[in-house]
Formats: structure tokens, C-alpha cells, sequence
């Protein structure tokens, strides 16, 4: 058997594992949400599981945006939490179990947003920062409660070692590098990103909301 052929034996099984991995790729039920067709969306405080106390504000800084973009109205996502704190229900824990028809009479919301940071941490290794973010996220219906959509992404980040020489200078200069990624390493580029994978993927994100042009005309997508 000739080399050549080997190879390009050796990509077709490759090709063909891709090929099995994308079909079983399961595409997520929207029945509940196409019939209740939500037309806004309230984003309550964020559970926050990582060792980051900040994590919940900066999050809340990316969510909005793409929301939006999807067609969805989002409610001020700063001044409904500071509403929720004044009324009591700055416990993020204790606002997710609760019952979503009771804040959609608060605020007039047709669905409501619960989302929880499961890591948004940095990992100092060697002469590298690995910056890590994972999130969940789950909509759920004011009228019925019912959950109408759920997602979760995972994205981590590390820097290339471009390191082309220099000796140990080069060396003293990637540790200090990697040192203050890890003293302050800047999470919301990869939180955003995580939000439009989560909110835009083709049968796993958000179908159009009202308020763009696709509204209704993505089925086949979502």
C-alpha cells in the first residue's frame, strides 16, 4: 500500500468521525418557547460558584448586548438588580429557586433569565495564564414557569508562547507577563464570547426574537 494512499486513507476516518460527531449533535426542543413567544427578557442576579466575588457584575455587563441583538427587549439589567437588592432579593441563590411568575408582576417581563458562573478563574502554569469561564444558562416563563430554553459554554483562553529566543531575559519577561495576567486577567472578551456562542449557535441558541427582521423565519435553524 503506497504512502499516498495510507494518507488519504488516514483523512477520510478522519473526516469520518467529524462527520458522525456534527450529526449526533442534538438539537435543542423549542416548542415551549415558540409557543409562548416571549417578547422580553428579565436577567436576575447571577449565582456565582467561582472563588471571583466580582464575577456577577462583570457578567452582567455582557449579557444585555446580545440579547438584544437576537430581538429580544432586555430589561436594565444594573437597575433591575439594584430594584431586586431594595426589595429583598439580592440573594441570587434564593431569586433562582423562587417562582418566576412572582417577578414577572414585579416587572412585567414575559420570560426571565437565570444564569450561573460555574468558573472565572486564572491558572498560573509555568510561563502562561490559562483564564477559564463557564456558564449556564436557563429561560423560564412568567406565565406558566415552564423552562423555554437552556445553554451552557465553557471557554477557556491561554496565550501563545511566541518566545523566539531572547534567553533568560525572555524567560524573566513571559513569567512577569503571565504574573499579571493572573493578578488582574481581563474575563469579560472571553464572557462575551461565551454569550454569543450561547445565544447564537444554530440549534442550540436562541431562535429570533420579535423585534429583528428574522422573527419566525429561522425555524429550520432553531
Amino acid at each position: 500500500m503506497s504512502r499516498n494512499f495510507k494518507l488519504l486513507l488516514a483523512c477520510f476516518f478522519v473526516l469520518s468521525i467529524s462527520g458522525c460527531a456534527t450529526q449526533m449533535q442534538k438539537k435543542s426542543d423549542y416548542t415551549a418557547l415558540r409557543t409562548e413567544a416571549p417578547r422580553s427578557i428579565l436577567v436576575v442576579p447571577v449565582i456565582n460558584r467561582s472563588v471571583e466575588v466580582n464575577a456577577p457584575d462583570y457578567f452582567l455587563s455582557t449579557i444585555s448586548r446580545p440579547l438584544a441583538e437576537r430581538g429580544y427587549y432586555v430589561f436594565p439589567v444594573h437597575l433591575v438588580k439594584r430594584m431586586m437588592e431594595d426589595d429583598g432579593l439580592g440573594d441570587a441563590n434564593m431569586v433562582h429557586v423562587g417562582e418566576p411568575q412572582q417577578l414577572g408582576k414585579m416587572f412585567g417581563s414575559d420570560s426571565v433569565m437565570y444564569v450561573t458562573i460555574e468558573r472565572w478563574d486564572a491558572q498560573y502554569i509555568v510561563f502562561a495564564t490559562t483564564v477559564t469561564v463557564e456558564l449556564k444558562y436557563v429561560l423560564k416563563s412568567t406565565s406558566s414557569g415552564q423552562t423555554l430554553w437552556q445553554n451552557s459554554q465553557k471557554l477557556v483562553y491561554q496565550p501563545q508562547n511566541n518566545n523566539s529566543g531572547g534567553g533568560l531575559a525572555g524567560l524573566i519577561a513571559q513569567a512577569v507577563t503571565a504574573a499579571i495576567a493572573k493578578a488582574a486577567p481581563n474575563y469579560v472578551p472571553l464572557a462575551q464570547q461565551a454569550n454569543m456562542q450561547a445565544i447564537n449557535t444554530k440549534g442550540q441558541g436562541l431562535p429570533a426574537g420579535p423585534y429583528i427582521d428574522l422573527y419566525q423565519k429561522d425555524q429550520a435553524d432553531f
